[in-house]
């Protein structure tokens, strides 16, 4: 839990108190100046009761003692939940009227759709005021900008104070829930959940041989021998697992008023890491952009979250300079690992990447986070033309990736990633049954 703390400095006026002690003022004032001009006692006797109040009002009026903390009861959220933001008032004195307005971040809102809140305080009283808030979008925010007004009960003069203690809170994107992943080409060394295409002890069956020496008399299958009057065996497949490098391309952005590709991308990542690590595989992050970012592969709960911590800290940094993968780590891109890119497919550094990828023998496979519904076509004849033939060389990218068997699938908002990624999985199986 973390807080943040404040007193207020000292004497500020509001507009409003301005407003109104000007008001006060202006009428005795007048009364008074009515009064003198006329000869005549009834502009005092209206007056008289805007100058008593504004003569005990100024009087009567001390500076407020106040402390403020602020606590939230945790720093990570997910989409859509709710944290608790604790408010603890402390009075030194007795506060007739304390207002208070608490400034959100766009993602994150109040839950009984307002920030504000007025109470009073006794001497020495300690107050603690819950406020609930919710986490609509993904991201890093600071939490804790209050704004804190105290005034005396006639509402002549206000203390106001703003408290700019940063409560830090991540917000992580809700992962998809994915009902199959992308099978590498080849598995490690170690153990996990991945049927590997080697023959071994394992559960997944995988062919009938005649017995040879050395095998054990557990993985004779009677029945076969029996019919073909010798021993066999049931060979079945090791279970490994695998190294998987979630490639995303920074480079460029298209955003609307609801979401952004660079969005779209992130969810991606969010999903297949937390998935691909529930099945034991080890899962690296190379953030291809503007600015170079990556996590060497490894496996564990520990490793989800820093994935999701370095998503978190990208975002599209403009860089004129060319980039290729010689800059990326050797240890950070392991030989048999599946690399899978998100990408809109509109940088060339990132283009050329991912040929280059698939050039070094690297298991590839490409989500595409479409940007066409985020391209509106335009309303002349012309604009529309172009639009028409940038939806041409899209495609015309696409059938090159397939052409060299990198799969392409395109996924776009509000469609479920399981369909692009049933898509990568058909390409594969088609081209494995068309090489045999």
């Amino acid at each position: 839990m973390r807080d943040a703390e404040t007193a207020l400095p000292g004497l500020r006026l509001s507009a409003f108190a301005t407003s109104k002690l000007g008001a006060y003022a202006g009428l005795s004032a007048a009364g008074l100046l009515c009064a003198l001009v006329l000869g005549r006692v009834e502009p005092l006797v209206l007056a008289s009761p805007f100058l008593l109040v504004l003569t005990i009002g100024l009087a009567l009026v001390r500076e407020p003692r106040l402390g403020v903390a602020l606590r939230l009861d945790r720093e990570r959220a997910v989409e859509g939940e709710e944290v608790q933001l604790e408010i603890e008032l402390r009075a030194g004195s007795p506060i007739d009227t304390v207002e208070l307005w608490l400034p959100l971040p766009s993602g994150v809102q109040a839950v009984d759709r307002h920030a504000g809140m007025v109470l009073r305080l006794n001497d020495e009283e300690r107050r603690y005021v819950s406020h609930p808030l919710r986490c609509d979008r993904w991201g890093g925010y600071l939490v804790g900008d209050l704004i804190v007004r105290a005034s005396d009960r006639f509402g002549l003069l206000a203390f106001e104070t703003r408290n700019s203690g940063a409560l830090p809170l991540r917000v992580y994107p809700r992962p998809e829930v994915l009902h199959s992943i992308l099978r590498p080409a080849e598995t490690q060394a170690y153990s996990g959940n991945e049927v590997s295409r080697q023959a071994g002890e394992g559960i997944e069956f995988a062919e009938i041989r005649e017995f040879a020496p050395g095998d054990q008399v557990r993985q004779i299958n009677w029945r076969v021998s029996a019919r073909r009057e010798r021993l066999h065996v049931n060979q079945r497949h090791l279970e490994r697992n695998t190294d998987v490098i979630l490639f995303l391309d920074t480079f460029d952005e298209i955003t609307n008023s609801r979401a952004s590709t660079l969005d779209l991308t992130f969810r991606a990542a969010a999903s297949l890491a937390s998935r691909y690590l529930e099945r034991r595989n080890r899962v690296g992050l190379i953030g291809f952009g503007g600015t170079l970012r990556w996590l060497t592969p490894a496996m564990g709960l520990v490793q989800l979250y820093r994935i999701v911590e370095a998503l978190l800290d990208t975002h599209i940094s403009l860089s004129y300079a060319w980039k290729g993968i010689d800059v990326i780590p050797a240890r950070t891109l392991p030989p048999k690992a599946l690399v899978v890119a998100i990408s809109p497919l509109l940088d060339e550094r990132s283009l050329n990447a991912l040929f280059d990828l698939r050039r070094r023998g690297f298991d590839l496979a490409i989500i595409e986070v479409s940007p066409v519904p985020f391209v509106a076509p335009g309303s002349t004849e012309e604009e529309q033309l172009g639009y028409r033939l940038w939806l041409l060389k899209r495609d015309t990218l696409r059938y090159r990736y397939q052409r060299l068997g990198i799969p392409v699938a395109v996924w776009q908002q509000g469609e479920p990633l399981d369909k692009a990624i049933e898509e990568v999985r058909a390409f594969r199986r088609y081209a494995r049954h068309a090489a045999a």
